[in-house]
């Protein structure tokens, strides 16, 4: 069975429970690693700042920055950047847990939530949001 590390559990913690609740049962199928949680300011601000802009959105609009948290960063482990289908197969597991205990959940593979995985004109792979 997989478990998470302390690091990836500290970032689960800061969490909404919804998201927590999602992602416990997640880690029972597949082994992941929690990147984000809540972010604070100064990170969201850097992220929009950045160039190429990682973000979309500053502080206090983005879906990690309120406490708990509304959005969480997760990837498969071990991580490969290059592997869609293993990003796509957790989204699959995580809209899947979340529509069974009542929760929407948006994907940054697929925004518009139309199941159509290639008309993004952004890609936030490890993104999932509570809709809210």
């Amino acid at each position: 069975m997989y478990h998470y590390g302390a690091t990836s559990l500290s970032r689960l913690e800061s969490c909404d429970e919804r998201l927590q609740a999602v992602f416990n049962v997640v880690i029972e199928f597949m082994d992941v690693k929690v990147l984000e949680g809540h972010r604070p300011e100064d990170e969201q601000d850097a992220l929009f700042y950045a160039d190429p802009p990682r973000t979309k959105v500053k502080w206090p609009d983005g879906k990690h920055n309120p406490l708990p948290s509304l959005a969480i960063d997760a990837v498969p482990y071990p991580i490969n950047w290059k592997d869609r289908e293993r990003f796509t197969y957790l989204a699959g597991l995580v809209r899947g847990i979340g529509a069974m205990m009542g929760y929407t959940i948006r994907w940054g593979g697929d925004w518009d939530r139309d199941g159509e995985l290639d008309d993004n004109k952004f890609d936030d792979l490890p993104h999932f949001e509570l809709v809210v």
